[in-house]
């Protein structure tokens, strides 16, 4: 089947960004790569861009058929903005609430293509694992879901090691999270609720931390009476951050704590992506609770030339799961047009896709 979409242009081509450009490629797209800086020697072209100088970011998009943004999320509405005003499908990989009511906006605005925001993993690949998993159920009384990006060999009394943008886990701790109790939305605090967890033998810590669940609270408001999301650390992390944003008085300093933070915990190349999705309910007339847990880890891919290279688990996790999407909407699998919700798509087809498969194939805790 002729495909909808055949050249995909990627705006950063930081960690994640390459491997989407570089997913894309095997995948059978043609990649226009753009990074504020030259980078040569990638296996797709490549072309400097400044998205601020909104002339040029909308000529680089006129050339092509989709842009999957992989900027911080600070910068995506412009992206978004370009791409519908040239008529291109959007995709990032957002957890920022703001930018996803703009692109949500611009949808109903620009008829004729696909928006399609937080195709990362929180929000995300979690969201389609429970609701997928919902989709069995007669009723549903909960919807439990959870990500921990996290080193396997944690030390020190934080535990954890800042693989992804500190600003962004900064803005999880400390911006109010979006649930839903007794059927209805919410606003509550973060890093509260917590609970303990176990994984394969390893305890971890869950609490609530905001953006993780995208559009799912309007989605299942009064369908499911409680549904939330939750990041998972080691034991104590929690307590930790409490101590820095809390006693010593650092909420308003969000740029310097993350500063702070990825100096004294960098990142590592040995982590882990531990999901864990949870969904109870009423199933086949009898009352049931069904777990979707897995544990990922770094993997090497071996791309059309026969080079190897291996990423971490957060990065190919994110970026599997962002292509696997342009591919669903690409082949005709999810609408053309229109803001798409990550709730709306199902798990079996993702999983058939080039890059979803990587999920159903790995990732199975023993």
């Amino acid at each position: 089947m002729k495909r909808s979409i055949n050249q995909v242009g990627v705006i950063g081509l930081g960690k994640v960004g390459e491997l989407v450009a570089g997913l894309l490629t095997d995948a059978g797209f043609k990649v226009s790569g753009y990074d504020a800086q030259a980078r040569p020697g990638l296996r797709f072209e490549t072309t400097e861009l400044d998205v601020t100088d909104e002339h040029a970011l909308r000529e680089a998009l006129r050339g092509v058929d989709a842009v999957v943004s992989c900027l911080p999320y600070d910068k995506n509405i412009e992206v978004a903005e370009a791409a519908a005003s040239v008529g291109c499908h959007y995709f990032d990989l957002t957890e920022d609430v703001p930018t996803t009511q703009r692109v949500v906006e611009l949808a109903q605005q620009h008829p004729g293509v696909a928006f399609v925001p937080q195709c990362g993993l929180a929000p995300g690949l979690i969201g389609i694992v429970g609701a997928s998993l919902a989709k069995g159920f007669d009723t549903i009384r909960s919807i439990e879901l959870k990500v921990g990006a996290l080193p396997q060999n944690p030390t020190g009394l934080l535990g954890y090691a800042f693989n992804w943008s500190a600003e962004g886990v900064v803005n999880e701790y400390l911006n109010d999270c979006e649930v839903l109790r007794s059927g209805r939305r919410q606003m509550v605090p973060a890093m509260e609720e917590k609970e303990r967890v176990v994984i394969g033998g390893i305890e971890l810590e869950a609490a609530l931390t905001s953006g993780g669940l995208g559009t799912m609270c309007q989605t299942y408001e009064g369908r499911v009476q409680r549904l939330d999301y939750k990041t998972m650390r080691y034991p104590g992390h929690f307590e930790q951050m409490h101590f820095l944003f809390d006693e010593l008085g650092l909420r308003e300093r969000r740029e310097e704590v993350g500063r702070i933070l990825v100096e004294a915990k960098p990142p590592v190349n040995d982590d882990i992506v531990y999901l864990h999705a949870a969904v109870e309910g009423v199933k086949n007339g009898m009352p049931f609770r069904e777990n979707h847990v897995r544990g990922y880890l770094p993997i090497t891919l071996t791309d059309a030339e026969g080079n190897d290279r291996t990423w971490r688990a957060i990065s190919w996790t994110t970026a599997a799961s962002a292509v696997a999407v342009v591919e669903l909407v690409a082949d005709g699998k999810l609408p053309q047009e229109g803001f798409v919700r990550q709730e709306d798509i199902a798990l079996e087809d993702l999983y058939a896709t080039t890059s979803g498969r990587r999920f159903a194939d790995y990732g199975k805790i023993a």
